[in-house]
């Protein structure tokens, strides 16, 4: 009854911005107990801003969850025979060559068996027989450089996640319901998160991931499409961006070609899975500092033909008003999908 309240910070180390949230379990709840965020100056690493943001922030813990992302991540969905998790531990192992670009000496691997039963077993095997596998691997030069950064500002490091599974430990923190298809039909929602620079793509069905994907797209895609429409310079363009001052429709215009080209490769993605799969892809949920350019989120629905709207990780937790800035936070509010998911660690230990 008197012990301290568990906390876990999750710091999400954008290219431009890095953002902090803490979460603590107050007895069975969680609760947002600190918030911090801070700009990373063009050309500079990310170790001031990080410095930055633990000052600011106040947090009560200094456990951190972080995140990688990028060419040095890879995520496999596959088909395999039924056995223990020991079993899977092991044969992944062994067999990780198949599925994976990199040397297996060169990677951290990790796996989990998915719910959901493979919608096309192999040739000659009843679905009973085989199970649906999700593998992660990141290089260890990039999980080491991860926990340097974290280790500088005598912070500990618990553990490093991977982008697009933060993104769905939010959703699920937040307890948005998931409604069945018409039909009979299995309903699935994409969680899309453009970054600065890259577009974090996951698909869930009945609340468990089945497909994701990065597009190296995103934000300062947009802003270099409005600095060269417009005559600006990049800091000019991002700041319009953030902040039209009545030049909506211009801005609008200049990420147009960005947009499509966002548009071809979430397409081809959400096809790819539903073809795989077996399922629709009903709604699109957007959340990340890019979909706040104007004109994007109802050009995304157009473009796509699904439903489209953005969604707040903040939706449904409660926030301690005496530490956390709340106006603050909420003006980023879609932005901070990562971090909370990083740190919803904290409901789990």
């Amino acid at each position: 009854m008197f012990r301290k309240a568990k906390s876990v910070v999750g710091l999400d180390l954008g290219h431009q911005v890095v953002k902090a949230v803490e979460i603590s379990m107050e007895g069975p709840e969680p609760v947002i107990t600190g918030f911090a965020r801070a700009e990373v100056p063009a050309g500079a690493d990310r170790a001031e801003a990080i410095t930055k943001v633990f000052q600011e922030g106040k947090f009560r813990s200094k456990n951190v969850v972080t995140a990688v992302s990028g060419q040095a991540v890879v995520v496999r969905y596959i088909t395999m025979m039924q056995m223990t998790d020991a079993e899977l531990r092991q044969a992944i192992r062994f067999e990780s060559d198949k599925y994976l670009p990199f040397e297996s000496d060169e990677v951290q691997i990790d796996c989990q068996r998915l719910t959901r039963k493979p919608h096309a077993p192999a040739e000659g095997a009843a679905a009973q027989e085989q199970m649906s596998v999700v593998i992660a691997a990141c290089k260890k030069s990039e999980i080491e450089e991860r926990i340097k950064e974290i280790a500088k500002n005598g912070l500990t490091p618990m553990a490093v996640d991977v982008d697009v599974f933060a993104l769905a430990n939010a959703w699920e923190l937040c307890g948005l319901a998931e409604v069945a298809g018409e039909g009979g039909q299995e309903r699935a929602i994409a969680l899309v998160d453009v970054g600065a620079s890259v577009t974090s793509i996951n698909v869930l069905c009945g609340g468990e991931t089945c497909f994701s994907r990065e597009i190296g797209i995103g934000g300062q895609d947009m802003s270099q499409a409005v600095a060269r429409r417009l005559g600006l310079e990049n800091t000019e363009a991002e700041a319009l961006k953030r902040d039209p001052q009545g030049r909506e429709a211009e801005i609008s215009r200049a990420i147009t070609p960005v947009l499509e080209d966002l548009v071809s490769e979430l397409s081809l993605s959400l096809d790819y899975v539903e073809n795989r799969e077996g399922l629709r892809v009903e709604e699109i949920l957007l959340s990340g500092g890019g979909v706040l350019a104007p004109g994007t989120v109802s050009f995304l629905e157009q473009a796509t033909g699904r439903t489209t709207r953005t969604w707040n990780p903040l939706e449904g937790l409660r926030v301690a008003e005496s530490r956390v800035n709340i106006q603050a936070m909420e003006a980023c509010a879609s932005s901070l999908a990562v971090a909370i998911g990083l740190a919803s660690r904290a409901c789990a230990q």
